[in-house]
């Protein structure tokens, strides 16, 4: 139970403190610290994460959901696909999907055409990719829970008649 609360609390704050954690917990810093250090090292916590709206920022960049079929390996299925597409440096998240494909490849570049290169010239070419579709991120309205965009209140009166 403490496990599951503790990593409620960090999944939505990993800034809180030891402190803080205590109190909202109702545990001692010591247990929390020794809890938050077992589940990093069983991977339970994989690492911590700042999420940054890069649209706000002068930084250029795109991001790209890629869907990808392959033909699964004897005695790996998709997995050994899966960790060599998973090395590449443009690539930020893999995952095994179920349906029309099988593979979701999260892919970022500075442009378009740096992510269209990649897909051409790295991706696409793997001897067990059968084929890819990619689709590119407009816009992003909500992200991890996150609103991305400034939420502004609308001022105007309401007149009714």
């Amino acid at each position: 139970m403490l496990r599951e609360e503790l990593l409620e609390v960090l999944e939505k704050n990993a800034r809180a403190n030891l402190e803080d954690l205590s109190v909202m917990l109702g545990v001692d810093q010591g247990t929390i610290a020794s809890e938050m250090k077992s589940m990093e090292e069983s991977k339970t916590i994989a690492g911590y994460h700042t999420m940054i709206n890069w649209d706000k920022t002068s930084e250029e960049r795109v991001t790209a959901l890629i869907e990808v079929k392959v033909v699964p390996q004897r005695d790996e299925g998709f997995d050994k696909i899966a960790r060599r597409i998973y090395e590449f440096e443009e690539v930020s998240s893999v995952f095994l999907m179920s349906g029309s494909f099988d593979l979701m490849v999260i892919v970022e570049g500075k442009t378009m055409q740096q992510v269209a290169l990649f897909v051409r010239e790295r991706l696409a070419v793997i001897d067990t990719v059968t084929s890819t579709a990619t689709y590119f991120i407009l816009k992003k309205y909500k992200e991890n829970g996150i609103f991305m965009e400034d939420t502004k209140k609308d001022e105007r009166n309401l007149i009714s008649l």
